[in-house]
């Protein structure tokens, strides 16, 4: 009895699917077998220190240990490793989150997270992982252009918002990699957005979907053009990003209302949430956003950089920003 060609490429692909699919498994359970043993090593290191309360005895106990546990089981348990593995427990104490996180996170990407200097930043970062299957390459490039402060810049400003979700946009955003020259126009813009539009989807963040350029809409008999359309999958809206090369100006906001009233009425689908809208500027007028309580009609300004500060200034700017930020909540929440 012959067997068909069709009937044997359908055995044979499905065998081939079975097996990548068990060897996946198999990785990730070691991957997560292997992070916990280090959380777990770091803990046991941590109480025996503890319990000797003697800050000298902790450093013999653990080049002690490193010497014992490298001769028999390899180079990942030198000193160094040792400490990073002590350092791992104490920043994720939580045992029951590291099992949940070592499911998709490695113990490189755990490495990564721990040199971080506040537990939100952490726990920012390693839900981005866990969500989106981030890599350690990702990771790490996320964390060098500030995405945890940038977001949480962008969050302040929406902190009472009922239309925007927290944790999905960022101010400023970094479109260095357009390589703008000076003196260019919103239509230059917009055609190196679109010119490097992986890029500039990989800056706006996960879930976003590029729908539409220069979207034309009639109202009054009159064209009016926005931007650039977008939708977030996430968020189940479409997203209305209008570009402007100057500092933000309070018509804008009634600009952009309009986009959004008209995007509900004809473009909504059904099963979708109302649409929002970001105003990205090359400076934000804090003041002007603040009275107009933008957030309470689902729009959020937000600056770009077309040029991307040195580390430490941007570190700097950042915090300070946030500062202030921060300052004005408090403030408003004294007021009340």
């Amino acid at each position: 009895m012959s067997i068909e060609k069709a009937d044997y490429q359908n055995i044979l692909k499905d065998l081939i699917s079975i097996i990548e699919k068990t060897q996946t498994q198999v990785v990730v359970q070691a991957n997560s077998s292997l992070t916990i043993m280090f959380w777990q090593i770091g803990k046991r290191i941590q109480s025996e220190i503890l319990k000797n309360s003697r800050a000298e005895y902790g450093k013999q106990i653990i080049v002690s240990l490193s010497r014992e546990l490298s001769a028999n089981f390899g180079a990942s348990f030198k000193e160094k490793n040792l400490r990073r593995m002590l350092q791992f427990f104490e920043k994720f104490p939580d045992f029951e989150k590291v099992v949940t996180l070592s499911r998709h996170l490695s113990w490189s990407h755990f490495l990564v997270l721990i040199p971080l200097k506040t537990r939100e930043e952490r726990n920012f970062y390693s839900k981005n992982v866990f969500d989106n299957l981030t890599s350690v390459r990702a990771l790490r490039n996320q964390i060098s252009k500030k995405v945890f402060e940038r977001t949480e810049k962008a969050d302040i400003q929406i902190y009472k918002s009922k239309e925007i979700e927290k944790g999905i946009f960022k101010d400023p955003y970094l479109l260095d990699f357009l390589g703008l020259k000076d003196g260019y126009l919103e239509n230059d813009l917009e055609t190196a957005i679109l010119k490097e539009l992986e890029l500039f989807l990989l800056e706006l963040g996960n879930g976003f979907t590029f729908v539409e350029r220069q979207k034309r809409m009639i109202i009054d008999d009159d064209d009016y053009y926005l931007d650039l359309l977008f939708y977030h999958r996430k968020l189940q809206r479409l997203v209305a990003i209008e570009l402007k090369i100057d500092k933000f100006k309070a018509k804008y906001k009634g600009q952009m209302e309009l986009y959004l009233k008209w995007l509900e009425k004809h473009e909504k689908q059904k099963g979708e949430k109302s649409p929002i809208g970001i105003i990205l500027c090359t400076e934000a007028s804090k003041e002007q956003i603040e009275l107009l309580e933008m957030h309470k009609d689902g729009i959020m300004v937000a600056e770009y950089w077309t040029e991307v500060l040195p580390k430490k200034q941007l570190e700097k700017k950042l915090h300070e920003a946030l500062l202030n930020a921060r300052e004005k909540i408090e403030r408003k929440k004294l007021d009340k």
